[in-house]
Protein backbone atom coordinates (compact mmCIF):
# COMPACT_ATOMS: atom_id res chain seq x y z
CA UNK A 1 0.00 0.00 0.00
CA UNK A 2 1.52 3.48 -0.76
CA UNK A 3 2.02 5.77 1.82
CA UNK A 4 0.55 8.78 -0.72
CA UNK A 5 -2.24 10.52 0.36
CA UNK A 6 -5.70 9.95 -0.93
CA UNK A 7 -8.67 11.94 -1.86
CA UNK A 8 -12.05 11.00 -2.36
CA UNK A 9 -11.87 10.69 -6.27
CA UNK A 10 -8.79 7.45 -5.27
CA UNK A 11 -11.67 5.90 -3.08
CA UNK A 12 -13.91 6.14 -5.78
CA UNK A 13 -11.61 4.83 -8.29
CA UNK A 14 -10.54 1.79 -6.17
CA UNK A 15 -13.86 0.54 -5.49
CA UNK A 16 -14.80 0.23 -9.05
CA UNK A 17 -11.42 -1.00 -9.61
CA UNK A 18 -13.02 -3.73 -7.21
CA UNK A 19 -16.04 -4.15 -8.41
CA UNK A 20 -15.68 -3.79 -12.21
CA UNK A 21 -12.09 -4.17 -13.07
CA UNK A 22 -13.01 -5.10 -16.67
CA UNK A 23 -13.69 -1.21 -17.17
CA UNK A 24 -10.85 1.29 -17.35
CA UNK A 25 -12.87 4.22 -14.51
CA UNK A 26 -9.07 6.35 -14.96
CA UNK A 27 -11.11 9.19 -16.88
CA UNK A 28 -12.97 9.53 -13.67
CA UNK A 29 -9.45 10.68 -11.81
CA UNK A 30 -9.60 13.69 -14.23
CA UNK A 31 -12.82 14.68 -14.80
CA UNK A 32 -14.09 14.24 -11.13
CA UNK A 33 -11.11 16.34 -9.90
CA UNK A 34 -11.94 18.84 -12.17
CA UNK A 35 -16.11 18.69 -11.18
CA UNK A 36 -15.14 18.90 -7.34
CA UNK A 37 -11.84 21.64 -7.94
CA UNK A 38 -14.86 23.69 -9.83
CA UNK A 39 -16.90 23.11 -6.88
CA UNK A 40 -15.17 24.41 -4.29
CA UNK A 41 -13.13 27.32 -6.46
CA UNK A 42 -16.90 28.67 -6.98
CA UNK A 43 -17.96 28.67 -3.83
CA UNK A 44 -14.66 30.37 -2.27
CA UNK A 45 -14.82 32.95 -5.09
CA UNK A 46 -18.44 33.28 -4.26
CA UNK A 47 -17.59 33.84 -0.47
CA UNK A 48 -15.07 37.02 -1.39
CA UNK A 49 -17.38 38.70 -4.52
CA UNK A 50 -19.87 38.69 -1.70
CA UNK A 51 -18.25 40.32 0.84
CA UNK A 52 -18.61 43.73 -2.58
CA UNK A 53 -22.40 42.57 -2.79
CA UNK A 54 -21.86 40.76 -6.10
CA UNK A 55 -22.57 37.08 -7.58
CA UNK A 56 -20.13 35.20 -9.71
CA UNK A 57 -21.77 36.16 -12.69
CA UNK A 58 -22.70 39.72 -12.02
CA UNK A 59 -18.72 40.34 -11.53
CA UNK A 60 -18.26 38.06 -14.60
CA UNK A 61 -20.18 40.94 -16.19
CA UNK A 62 -19.91 44.05 -15.00
CA UNK A 63 -15.69 42.97 -15.12
CA UNK A 64 -16.41 42.26 -18.93
CA UNK A 65 -17.52 45.86 -19.39
CA UNK A 66 -14.48 47.30 -17.21
CA UNK A 67 -11.90 45.38 -19.00
CA UNK A 68 -13.32 46.60 -22.63
CA UNK A 69 -12.13 50.21 -21.70
CA UNK A 70 -13.65 53.58 -21.89
CA UNK A 71 -16.42 54.04 -22.25
CA UNK A 72 -17.48 50.72 -20.57
CA UNK A 73 -20.18 49.72 -22.92
CA UNK A 74 -20.80 46.98 -25.06
CA UNK A 75 -24.13 45.62 -26.52
CA UNK A 76 -26.08 42.73 -25.05
CA UNK A 77 -24.66 40.16 -28.00
CA UNK A 78 -20.87 40.83 -27.02
CA UNK A 79 -21.69 39.99 -23.23
CA UNK A 80 -23.32 36.84 -24.70
CA UNK A 81 -20.68 35.80 -26.48
CA UNK A 82 -18.22 36.91 -23.49
CA UNK A 83 -19.97 34.91 -20.63
CA UNK A 84 -21.21 32.10 -22.43
CA UNK A 85 -24.25 31.54 -20.62
CA UNK A 86 -27.89 31.81 -21.75
CA UNK A 87 -29.86 35.26 -22.55
CA UNK A 88 -32.10 34.64 -20.01
CA UNK A 89 -29.42 34.47 -17.39
CA UNK A 90 -27.87 37.23 -18.98
CA UNK A 91 -30.78 39.23 -18.74
CA UNK A 92 -31.59 37.85 -15.01
CA UNK A 93 -28.04 39.02 -14.03
CA UNK A 94 -28.27 42.73 -16.00
CA UNK A 95 -31.77 43.21 -14.00
CA UNK A 96 -30.23 42.74 -11.08
CA UNK A 97 -27.08 45.13 -12.31
CA UNK A 98 -29.34 47.93 -13.10
CA UNK A 99 -31.33 47.34 -10.10
CA UNK A 100 -27.80 47.70 -7.91
CA UNK A 101 -27.34 50.93 -9.94
CA UNK A 102 -23.97 49.58 -11.18
CA UNK A 103 -25.06 49.49 -15.24
CA UNK A 104 -27.39 51.10 -17.34
CA UNK A 105 -29.12 49.90 -20.68
CA UNK A 106 -30.46 51.94 -23.62
CA UNK A 107 -31.53 51.18 -27.04
CA UNK A 108 -29.06 51.91 -29.90
CA UNK A 109 -30.29 54.84 -31.80
CA UNK A 110 -29.13 53.28 -34.98
CA UNK A 111 -30.57 50.01 -34.35
CA UNK A 112 -33.84 49.45 -32.19
CA UNK A 113 -33.29 45.91 -32.00
CA UNK A 114 -29.57 46.34 -30.30
CA UNK A 115 -29.50 47.29 -26.36
CA UNK A 116 -26.25 48.54 -24.93
CA UNK A 117 -24.80 48.16 -21.11
CA UNK A 118 -22.85 50.52 -20.07
CA UNK A 119 -21.49 50.97 -16.57
CA UNK A 120 -22.08 53.17 -14.12
CA UNK A 121 -19.42 55.40 -12.27
CA UNK A 122 -20.95 52.85 -9.12
CA UNK A 123 -19.95 50.08 -11.52
CA UNK A 124 -16.25 50.95 -12.08
CA UNK A 125 -16.23 51.52 -8.29
CA UNK A 126 -17.72 48.00 -7.75
CA UNK A 127 -15.10 46.49 -10.09
CA UNK A 128 -12.13 47.73 -8.99
CA UNK A 129 -13.19 47.57 -5.40
CA UNK A 130 -13.36 43.84 -6.06
CA UNK A 131 -10.92 43.01 -8.65
CA UNK A 132 -7.86 42.92 -5.94
CA UNK A 133 -9.54 40.85 -2.97
CA UNK A 134 -10.66 38.25 -6.33
CA UNK A 135 -7.17 37.82 -7.49
CA UNK A 136 -5.99 37.94 -3.89
CA UNK A 137 -8.11 35.23 -3.05
CA UNK A 138 -7.28 33.25 -6.47
CA UNK A 139 -3.79 33.60 -5.49
CA UNK A 140 -5.04 31.51 -1.96
CA UNK A 141 -6.47 28.83 -4.18
CA UNK A 142 -3.47 28.41 -6.18
CA UNK A 143 -0.62 28.45 -3.46
CA UNK A 144 -0.29 24.94 -3.47
CA UNK A 145 1.19 24.73 -7.12
CA UNK A 146 4.10 26.67 -8.61
CA UNK A 147 4.58 29.07 -11.13
CA UNK A 148 5.72 26.54 -13.40
CA UNK A 149 2.65 24.44 -12.63
CA UNK A 150 0.28 26.79 -12.73
CA UNK A 151 1.16 27.44 -16.48
CA UNK A 152 1.69 23.78 -17.45
CA UNK A 153 -1.81 23.56 -15.77
CA UNK A 154 -3.34 26.42 -17.45
CA UNK A 155 -2.25 24.96 -21.16
CA UNK A 156 -3.50 21.46 -20.14
CA UNK A 157 -6.88 23.04 -19.41
CA UNK A 158 -7.01 25.13 -21.93
CA UNK A 159 -6.35 22.19 -24.83
CA UNK A 160 -8.38 20.25 -23.18
CA UNK A 161 -11.20 22.92 -23.43
CA UNK A 162 -10.65 24.13 -26.84
CA UNK A 163 -10.97 20.72 -27.55
CA UNK A 164 -14.38 20.03 -25.79
CA UNK A 165 -16.22 23.11 -26.80
CA UNK A 166 -16.28 22.66 -30.65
Amino acid sequence: MSNEVQDAVDRILQQWKVERPDVDVSPMGVIGRIGRAASILDKRIQATLAEYGLQSGEFDLVATLRRAGAPHRLTVGQLLDSAMVTSGAITNRLNRLTDKGLIEREIDPTNRRVVIVQLTPAGISAVDAALPAHVANEEVLLASLTPGERSQLAALLKRMLLDIQQ
